[in-house]
């Protein structure tokens, strides 16, 4: 190990060692992409230098100690035995109405609201007061009409105590394509955002993007009109000062992701993809916090929460899906340090 640089591999090796933990090579690369140790190198060859991977795991209090737990049951009764407050961000996707017949048995729209409010119950019980819960859901049509089981579980859900604060539209960029007589394909899902209080924690600067090529030319010469909140000259009263955006890189995004499906490389009937609770992790935690999903299925949002270095609990009734998420986290493939230190 010449000069203490390592090449991602070996640092991953080393980072499974130190923390006694596996920690994979793209676990070191998240590190360098969002800038929390330095690449060194260039020409596809990438090294770290070992002083910055101590340093950053050293300063990180209480990583160590940090894990994932997964629980084998029904989460109602399994969240019973949490403390109150105790969670910081709640990522789930329950079985949708009459869906996933073969895996969760399926429930039906009229029984839906009755059944998921005593999880519900648990679900605000032990969310912390700053805590979010995202809630991935999407309706039915039967019979030529909408359900609207979902519409009469976000009002009992308010009147459970929750907090409706936003909602936020996964756009499936390679949704299931069909024809039918009545409809068009769907194409997108809700992600519902539930709180206990207003005031919550929400990191918005971890989600900015760039602000786009239209910036190039259209803030390099700016007239007087752009330097004031000019009011919108259709009517709508709404007004812009674009020299507000001069010097930016980035800018806050809308409330629509633009992501595409992934199922048939998770073994799971309705797997959703890692940047989905990547994005909304980032959005409200920070590194140490710990991350529920009652519903964990095939383990995506523990697995994210994990690479991301937060705290992770995932609880799932399927004794397949549990099996399967406890393999891939008790057998990771570790490989032994094979490089002289």
């Amino acid at each position: 190990m010449e000069n203490n640089l390592l090449s991602i591999k070996q640092a991953s090796e080393w980072a499974s060692n130190y923390l006694g933990k596996f920690i994979s090579p793209a676990n070191i690369s998240y590190l360098i992409q969002y800038g929390r140790i330095k690449k060194i190198g260039d020409n596809g060859f990438t090294q770290i230098d070992l002083n910055d991977l101590i340093t950053y795991y050293n300063s990180f209090n209480g990583y160590r100690e940090s894990g994932t737990q997964i629980i084998l049951g029904d989460s109602k009764d399994i969240m019973k035995e949490f403390s109150d407050d105790s969670i910081d961000f709640i990522f789930t996707s329950p079985p949708y109405a009459d869906r996933r017949k073969s895996t969760y048995g399926g429930v039906t729209p009229d029984k839906y609201v009755d059944w998921f409010l005593p999880i519900g119950k648990e679900l605000l019980r032990v969310l912390k007061p700053d805590g979010s819960f995202i809630l991935n859901i999407r309706e039915k049509a039967e019979n030529g009409e909408l359900s609207t089981y979902v519409l009469e579980l976000i009002l009992a859900m308010r009147k459970q105590g929750w907090l409706w604060t936003e909602e936020f539209i996964w756009h499936k960029k390679n949704s299931y394509p069909g024809k039918w007589p009545n409809r068009f394909r769907n194409a997108w899902e809700r992600l519902l955002q539930f709180n206990k209080t207003k005031n919550f924690n929400m990191y918005q600067d971890e989600v900015k993007i760039p602000i786009g090529k239209w910036a190039n030319g259209r803030l390099k010469n700016l007239s007087e009109t752009d330097k004031i909140r000019d009011i919108a000259k259709n009517g709508s009263g709404f007004g812009k000062n674009i020299s507000n955006w001069v010097g930016k890189e980035s800018v806050y995004p809308d409330n629509v992701l633009y992501l595409s499906t992934e199922c048939n490389n998770k073994n799971h009937s309705a797997a959703f993809p890692d940047a989905l609770p990547e994005w909304f992790i980032k959005l409200f935690t920070k590194e140490g916090d710990t991350v529920l999903d009652p519903f964990m299925g095939s383990g995506t949002t523990i697995f994210v929460a994990d690479r991301m270095h937060r705290n992770s609990i995932g609880i799932e009734i399927k004794p397949e899906y549990y099996n399967m998420v406890k393999e891939q986290l008790d057998n990771p493939a570790q490989i032994k340090l094979n490089w002289s230190e």
